[in-house]
Order: structure tokens, then sequence, then C-alpha cells
């Protein structure tokens, strides 16, 4: 029997990633929390997508720039402990990883929510426990298996959105009516109270949830150490993916926002299957909760892959333990998958516990999680370039745009989030969480990481004393 090979397996090709990153980014933001995001800011939603697109854009680029340079597994957090010390390296991966457990959460709660479009009777913790099983295990397969997956997964829900938008312009083209008297035109962008309905404040308190349906887009990075040929396949994932996922959103917006007066939408669960129901095609609204559920279990399938790979990188620098390194005959890292499949049953007890308003509150966590890995990217990104000579910047491969401009605006639109986060108050418990996390990790490095490693630096120099 063939031995497995030393580290994971390069059997990721430039389709599987590219799908892999839209499968992750494209779920549960945009199917479900979108209509939490319009109700916020009205049409004015478009121009909050578009600003975090771009945003999102140069946090891609500048990881890109690092990825290209130095693909390795649970790549920025290794980025992050070379450029900006153990420290940043260690809270940033666990970050990450924290990012990927609540960002699974809130997929796990919608498959529960759409689920119950079929069985209303049927307890949604008892969908969320039955997906954590399947996915789980499937995630303990080969890595070839996993992306051929989630690239089938992927491309049924994009399919989808691309039926919707073509569907959505269709019935404005023939002026098909939603409900007596209603419009179904572009015109419903402003004629609801105007295009900015809830002034400034609206539009700025929905970035709250659309940064979290961006989330997810970096784990492009994390594939770096499992892509085939990376030098090629990442900067074509990297200036792809990002484009096709704003015009994704931002057409999506425009149809749903088109079809139905923006107060209507999401008052019953998904906005696409309510759009869908609303307009008397039943059979099409059960195609949709079909996609919608296949979007999520690919979201919750890219959820434990990221933070699979991250804490096996975090346990080859040491900063977590051993066991999360060891792979399995399929190269597979087993115990991290375990162990985010176990940490994922906390959506069980939360759904449990507190069906109605678990989605808000799971998301603004996710929100914080996200924005922070970004920031740490970009901070990781300068100090990379500033440790480099001239040379060796004229020799960079995939350089990020616009430099230095670019990047600093990016931070400080990242520093500007978290201010929203702490201004209003249904967010505010989400940045005390996130804190709060962030102060843990310190602890943790300063009390046991970092006297290990001193430790084992000690042994490590030994022997050379013992031979003078």
């Amino acid at each position: 029997m063939q031995q497995p090979e030393k580290g994971l397996k390069r059997g990721l090709s430039a389709r599987h990633i590219r799908f892999m990153a839209l499968g992750s980014a494209i779920g549960t933001g945009l199917f479900y929390g979108s209509a939490s995001a319009i109700q916020m800011a009205g049409p004015a939603v478009l121009l909050a997508y578009l600003i975090g697109g771009a945003a999102v854009f140069m946090v891609m680029r500048a990881l890109g720039e690092m990825a290209v340079h130095n693909p390795v597994a649970g790549s920025f957090g290794q980025y992050a402990s070379t450029y900006l010390g153990p420290m940043a390296g260690f809270i940033l991966g666990w970050t990450y990883a924290f990012e990927m457990v609540i960002v699974g959460m809130a997929d796990v709660t919608a498959f529960g929510i759409y689920m119950g479009f079929w069985f209303p009777e049927v307890s949604r913790w008892i969908w969320v426990l039955g997906i954590v099983s399947v996915v789980g295990g499937l995630n303990l397969c080969n890595v070839k298996v996993f992306g051929e997956m989630e690239f089938w997964l992927s491309l049924l829900k994009v399919a989808a959105i691309v039926a919707m938008i073509l569907g959505g312009f269709g019935i404005m083209l023939f002026g098909i009516s939603t409900a007596p008297g209603q419009a179904t035109d572009i015109s419903n962008l402003w004629t609801q109270g105007g295009f900015m309905p809830n002034g400034v404040g609206g539009l700025i308190a929905s970035f709250a949830v659309v940064m979290f349906a961006f989330g997810g887009i970096e784990i492009i990075g994390v594939t770096a150490g499992e892509a085939k040929d990376p030098q090629h396949v990442l900067p074509r994932a990297i200036n792809a993916v990002p484009l096709r996922i704003l015009l994704f959103y931002v057409l999506t917006m425009l149809v749903l926002m088109s079809i139905f007066p923006w107060q209507q939408i999401g008052s019953q669960g998904s906005p696409f299957v309510q759009i869908f129901d609303n307009l008397g095609i039943s059979s099409a609204a059960t195609i949709l909760n079909i996609v919608v559920i296949s979007a999520a279990v690919s979201a919750i399938n890219s959820d434990i892959f990221g933070a699979g790979r991250m804490m096996y990188g975090l346990a080859q620098q040491g900063h977590a333990p051993k066991g999360f390194a060891r792979l399995s005959r399929n190269g597979v890292p087993w115990l991290t998958v375990v162990v985010m499949s176990c940490a994922l049953l906390l959506g069980v007890l939360l759904n449990y516990l507190i069906p109605e308003n678990v989605f808000l509150l799971i998301a603004s966590i996710a929100t914080f999680a996200t924005v922070w890995v970004w920031l740490m990217i970009l901070l990781t990104q300068v100090a990379m370039r500033r440790s480099m000579s001239a040379e060796q910047v004229a020799q960079l491969k995939f350089p990020v745009p616009f430099w230095p401009y670019a990047p600093m605006a990016a931070i400080a639109f990242m520093l500007f989030v978290f201010g929203v986060l702490g201004y209003f108050p249904d967010t505010q418990a989400a940045l005390i969480v996130g804190v709060v996390w962030i102060v843990l990790l310190v602890l943790a490095y300063l009390m046991w990481v970092k006297p290990a490693a001193g430790q084992a630096a000690r042994v490590e120099q030994e022997p050379a004393f013992s031979h003078r």
C-alpha cells in the first residue's frame, strides 16, 4: 500500500479554486443575509456592495501578492508570523479559524431555515445536526474529491443566480406584475421612499451585513498549499472571482428590488424563494429552495476546509496542538475536520435555544472576525513590502495595484467597519465578543505559546553548548 506523502497534496486545479471561493463567498450572505442589508439601507445597499467589493478586491490582491511570492499551507497566518511577528500570526490564524466556525454556524442556521420551507413542523436544530454530520464526513475525503464536489455545488449556485438575474430582467421587460397595481421595473429603486430611504445612517449600518456577505473569499489564499501550479492558478482566480461576485451581488440586488418594493424583501425566508413563490410559480420556488440549500451546503463545506487548513498551518508553526498537523491516508488533516465539525455543533445548540435571533448575532460576530482577518492581511502585505529591497519588489510576479494608496484606503475602510459595529446597538455585542476573543488570544500566546517556543529553542541550542 502506498504511503501518504508528507505534507498536503496538490490536487486542486484552477477550476476547483475559482469555484471554491465562489462557493464560500456566494452563499448565506447573498441568499439570506441580503434581506437584512436591504431592510437597513433600501436600494442604496447597491452602493454598499460596490464599496465593500472594491475594498475586498484590494484584500485579495494583497493576499495574492504574498501567496504567489510564497505559496504555503495556511498562507496568511504564516505570512503574518514572518512579517509582523509570531504573535500576529497566532492571532490571525486562530481568528480565521474562529471566523470559519462562526460563518459556518450562520450557514448551518440558514440551512435549517431553508428546510423549514418544506418541513415547517420539524425543529430547525435537527436539520443543523444532520448537515454538520454529512459535510464533516465529506471533508475527510481526498482533497480532489472535495474540490470536485465543491465545483459542482458552486456551479449549480452560480447557474441559479444567472437564471434568476435573466428571469428578473424578463419579468421587468414584459411587465409581468407581482401584485395588482404594483410596478415591476427599475423605478422601484427610487419610488419607494427614495434611493436612500433610511438616510446615510441606514447605508452605513448595512456594511455590517454586506461585509459578512463577502466573508470567505480569502480561502483562495488557504488553497495555496494544495494548488497545482500556484504561480499561475492563484492570480487568475484572484482577478476573476471578486469581479464575478460583485456582478452577481449587485445585479441580483438590482433585480430583487426592481421586481418587488424593497420593504417586502425577505419577510418570509430567502428573498429568492419568496419572490418566485409570490409570483405563483410554486415549482420554481421549490427548485430555488434546492439551490439555496445546495448553496448553504457548499459554503459549510468551504468553511470546514478553510479552518482545517489554517489549523494545519498553525500546528506546523507550533501555534496549535501537533495533532492538527497529522494527515490521513488521503492527505487530509483529519483532526482539524473533526474539531471543526464539533465546533459547528454549537450552531445546533444556538438554534435550539434562540432560533429567532440567532442569525443577526452570528452574522455580526462573523463580520468582526472577517474584517479583522482582512485588516491583518493588508497590514502583513504592507510589512512585507517594507522589508523588501527595490530589486525584490521589481521581481514580484503579482504586485498590488496602486501601491501604496489603495492598500492604505482599504485599511482605513476596515477600521471604519469596526466603528460601524461599535456604533449600532444591534451589532455592539459582536464588537465586544470580538475584542474579548482577541484579548484571550493575546493571553493564550503569552502564557502558553511563547514559553513553549522559548523552551524548544533552548533544547535545540543545548547540544551545541555541550560540545564546547
